[in-house]
């Protein structure tokens, strides 16, 4: 089972590889985007950080509310709303729950996924946050189905995550900023994939 402290682990995790990685995704912006990814995505996740220490949730559905909402009001452009969704919809599924097994966490995780879906309409191929979340989840729940711990799973959702985010550099953007650069857009590695590559990462890492 995990912990909502466990939970609360993964995200400072993340917290800490975005800030890591700040001037990297900020790099990748400058190329398709609008340069700021990597400052808003920091900035939104210590905000976060912040915002769990000075009120600590008791369960896991408040906890990932409480992620969410700040990163929407936190965090500008395309960002804050899709990973505040995917944060949003994570805890709601999730439950006000202290725990979840493995196949609750991949459910919950799954329905964030879903909002993201619901608020982008991104597809497979589109170059954006989708094309490494999709195959790391799907990588998630055939570890899982296949009888796998939750830690082998999310460094099997890991790794395809970040094979998902090296698949965007040949792609054309078809979704946000970058698709206003047409055939400009090929041959750069998609900035939103690249910090949902470390979201899971950071699972991995915390919570296998």
């Amino acid at each position: 089972m995990t912990t909502s402290d466990q939970l609360l682990g993964w995200v400072r995790e993340f917290a800490r590889q975005v800030t890591e990685h700040r001037d990297e995704l900020t790099a990748l912006d400058s190329a398709i985007g609008d340069a700021d990814h990597g400052i808003n995505m920091a900035r939104g996740m210590g905000a976060v950080v912040e915002a769990l220490e000075a009120n600590p949730p008791a369960t896991a559905g408040a906890a990932f509310k409480q992620v969410g909402m700040t990163l929407v009001s936190k965090v500008g452009g395309a960002s804050g709303p899709l990973y505040g969704t995917l944060f949003l919809r994570f805890g709601t599924a999730a439950g006000e729950v202290t725990e979840l097994d493995p196949a609750g966490f991949a459910k919950a995780f799954r329905a964030g996924l879903e909002g993201v879906v619901a608020r982008g309409r991104p597809e497979a191929g589109d170059k954006t946050m989708y094309d490494a979340l999709a195959p790391a989840l799907d990588a998630l729940d055939e570890a899982l189905a296949g009888g796998g711990s939750l830690g082998d799973a999310l460094r099997a959702a890991s790794a395809a995550a970040d094979a998902g985010r090296d698949a965007t550099i040949p792609m054309l953007a078809r979704k946000g900023r970058a698709s206003y650069l047409g055939e400009r857009s090929v041959g750069h590695q998609d900035p939103g994939a690249t910090s949902a590559a470390l979201l899971v990462a950071a699972a991995a890492a915390t919570l296998g």
